[in-house]
């Protein structure tokens, strides 16, 4: 028994994987060795996107000409909305 203890020790010591869960409580195993995510949240070698990919800019929702056009237009409706209240 005592050499369980000393084969998990390392484990239980090391670094948590940052990801959540769907449950919203934090995942609780091991992150891989170098990373932020355990294995099975994008810390295993070869997930997540390749480089260059196409598809995660299919929409450009998020491109910087984008979040500028959605700041100036929520600008401008505040200051329509401030405009209306001075005119009750």
């Amino acid at each position: 028994m005592s050499g369980h203890i000393q084969t998990t020790g390392p484990m239980l010591a090391s670094r948590r994987c940052g990801a959540r869960t769907r449950s919203g409580s934090a995942c609780r195993a091991p992150a891989v060795r170098g990373k932020t995510r355990c294995r099975m949240h994008g810390g295993a070698k070869g997930s997540g996107a390749p480089r260059a990919n196409r598809n995660a800019r299919k929409h450009g929702r998020f491109t910087r000409e984008a979040i500028a056009e959605r700041r100036q237009i929520r600008a401008l409706l505040g200051d329509v909305r401030r405009m209306l209240e001075g005119m009750k």
